[in-house]
């Protein structure tokens, strides 16, 4: 097995660069593609004991207009650039396989779009769907132009930042600029991006989610503090070179994902989509997963205590059970 958390950057056909990470068996024929949520990269500095025990190649690419990976250009979908890239990746790490490999799909956050539009996508614009054993959804975002009741759950920062005001032409631009205006200073050094980190996510735990967390750390080792630090200098990495996925992300969450979630053919129905959710996440709402879960047609839903880091904590027993095919 080889970790090589260093990060790697592929030229694309089209002049971009794909920024990407790996761990595991290179030659594995068995992929996880992982899909960071917002404010983060791919990266694999801290993999799993469940991964790293399986015969799996770990896949982490770093989503467009984040970090080092190229931002589409502007003539082009999201959802175009992005299967285009993930199909350059997988062909340029399994040039010799036609495409032969079982694929497993997950995304965090933010990171479950794509990882929900690589599930729908058209085979000929992503020919490794029909290899897709698996997909993991874990804080789900859901369609929002086909979840019609979505803004009933959002909180009001996200409902400025996502909801139905971000669509109208006078506002687009205008919030998109004021949220990174006051953003640039809160994540221009990793000391600020923590401080942020604590005030957005850590110091909003209630007394049950501190204990889990504090287990959880004795649990794996880690020392108090380290994976704030860990998560700042990521924030810090995602938007150093440019704010461009940032600004993407509410047209991508409204756009045209390519599939209407409850009109997949049997094919693309076949694999089992597992949601992962807590009931106090205000990034993610339940609700959103909720809707996936009764909507796509071959789904499970596993619902855990906590806020939006709440996932953290299981992340050894959800990995087990999504890969369990797997040896």
């Amino acid at each position: 097995m080889t970790d090589s958390s260093q990060e790697k950057k592929l030229k694309l056909a089209d002049g971009r660069t794909l920024a990407y990470a790996t761990s595991g068996n290179p030659s594995s024929t068995t992929v996880l593609l992982y899909l960071h949520g917002a404010f983060t990269i791919g990266e694999t500095s801290r993999v799993s004991r469940v991964i790293a025990s399986k015969n799996v190649h770990d896949v982490r690419p770093t989503l467009p207009g984040w970090g080092n990976t190229s931002p589409p250009f502007p003539s082009t979908s999201y959802v175009d650039c992005l299967t285009s890239d993930m199909t350059a990746l997988l062909d340029h790490l399994y040039p010799d396989n036609e495409r032969d490999i079982k694929l497993y799909v997950a995304g965090g956050s933010f990171g479950t779009v794509p990882a929900q539009m690589l599930y729908g996508a058209a085979y000929d614009k992503f020919p490794y769907g029909r290899s897709i054993a698996g997909v993991l959804l874990m804080s789900a975002i859901s369609p929002l132009r086909y979840h019609k009741d979505y803004a009933k759950h959002l909180s009001w920062s996200n409902y400025f930042l996502i909801g139905p005001i971000m669509q109208w032409l006078p506002f687009k631009g205008f919030f998109v600029n004021l949220v990174k205006f006051t953003m640039m200073r809160k994540v221009s050094t990793v000391e600020n991006a923590e401080l942020f980190l604590r005030e957005l996510l850590f110091d909003k735990m209630d007394d049950i989610e501190k204990e889990e967390y504090a287990k959880w750390r004795a649990k794996e080792g880690v020392a108090e503090g380290e994976t704030e630090k860990r998560m700042a200098a990521n924030v810090v990495r995602s938007v150093a070179t440019s704010w461009e996925g940032f600004k993407l992300t509410s047209s991508v969450l409204h756009s045209d994902w390519g599939f209407r979630p409850d009109s997949l053919d049997e094919g693309h129905s076949r694999p089992l989509v597992t949601l992962v959710t807590t009931p106090g996440d205000k990034v993610a709402p339940a609700a959103l997963s909720q809707y996936l879960a009764g909507t796509y047609q071959n789904t499970k839903l596993k619902t855990l205590h906590g806020g939006h880091l709440g996932v953290l904590y299981h992340l050894d027993d959800i990995w087990e059970e999504f890969l369990a095919g797997v040896e």
